[in-house]
């Protein structure tokens, strides 16, 4: 099929609702990173979804609404601190999963009998959702695996003859996708995903928050995930990628020891002047390793990266979430000095 670029007026963003209405897939613009959005109540244009990525049909979709009064409409129940974060957090990069009703088709589900729940922030998305009138399945625009794209073009890249239609709305302002919970309790959160909502920001509001064990460890092959970007690998380039926990000093000199012409480096913005190898740099902390961190990874195989080796960021505040996406990156391969 052919992929039409759409821009960001109101003319256009119309079509694209209709697009959605009529049970195409279009590329959306959001606040995290580029979503393939469909009726998430079609199970045709849901299945186009995994069709055009390539996703294995047990990873679970979020479904995107306008408002999170609408969740009523697609969920069994709705625990009262779900509210609360929801008074806190939403409009914004924070998905809540929660029971389904039968509203809800289990191939949008993955099979589950509950749903990841999320009110996005960015005002193209939130204004297509009201135009279609209806709840939209959206998960990243890449295929599945590679880095999650964070701009029009690196969708139009990726899906280019997939899906109908890419609305430009943009540089995602976020760059890593939305932090996923779950409730163990009325009182406790976990993390299954990490985003830009920090666990110290969920602690505001709730009680004790989770960090679940496959955020750095992944599942096991016969595990099921509760959430998007928990069973497999994940967000990696063409080249092959290892992280390493080390000092400046000695990632320079493991990188010295291991490269050839078609190696090249991840680090920080304060490393590269003490760094003589081959490098791109994505930020100085985490909340712009976040933004940069997908676009730097796809400029590698842009310039030809057969191996990268990543400084290995934070594990605190969105730290984490960087460090979750390149631990998957790099297929669980960290060498620690």
């Amino acid at each position: 099929m052919e992929t039409v670029l759409l821009c960001n007026n109101d003319e256009q963003l119309q079509k694209a609702a209709e697009m959605i209405k009529t049970g195409l897939v279009v590329g959306i613009p959001t606040e995290t990173v580029y979503g393939l959005g469909a009726d998430a109540l079609n199970e045709n244009a849901v299945r186009s979804i995994f069709a055009a990525k390539g996703r294995p049909a047990d990873n679970p979709l979020i479904v995107h609404l306008a408002d999170f009064s609408q969740a009523v409409n697609y969920t069994a129940y709705i625990p009262d601190l779900a509210y609360r974060l929801a008074e806190r957090f939403c409009p914004g990069p924070l998905t809540m999963v929660l029971p389904k009703n039968e509203r809800i088709p289990f191939v949008t589900s993955g099979g589950l009998e509950t749903v990841g729940i999320r009110v996005p922030s960015h005002p193209v998305m939130h204004r297509i959702i009201e135009l279609s009138g209806c709840p939209i399945a959206a998960p990243s625009a890449n295929i599945s695996g590679y880095p999650s794209p964070t701009s029009a073009q690196h969708v139009m890249r990726d899906m280019n003859g997939r899906i109908s239609a890419v609305v430009d709305g943009g540089q995602s302002e976020f760059g890593i996708e939305s932090t996923v919970i779950s409730f163990d309790n009325e009182k406790t959160v976990r993390i299954l995903r990490p985003g830009s909502v920090t666990k110290e920001m969920l602690l505001e509001v709730c009680d004790s928050v989770i960090i679940d064990p496959a955020i750095l460890n992944g599942l096991g092959e016969n595990d099921t995930a509760a959430s998007p970007g928990m069973k497999y690998k994940h967000y990696s380039p063409m080249a092959e990628t290892i992280m390493i926990e080390s000092s400046l000093d000695d990632f320079v000199k493991y990188v010295g020891e291991h490269s050839d012409e078609n190696t090249y480096s991840l680090i920080f913005d304060n490393d590269k002047d003490n760094f003589p190898y081959k490098h791109l740099t994505y930020g100085a902390e985490s909340e712009s390793q976040a933004h940069l961190l997908f676009g730097r990874l796809r400029e590698l195989d842009e310039i030809g990266a057969k191996k990268v080796y990543v400084r290995a960021p934070s594990c605190s505040g969105v730290g984490l979430a960087v460090y979750n996406r390149l631990i998957r990156a790099a297929g669980f391969e960290v060498i620690r000095i």
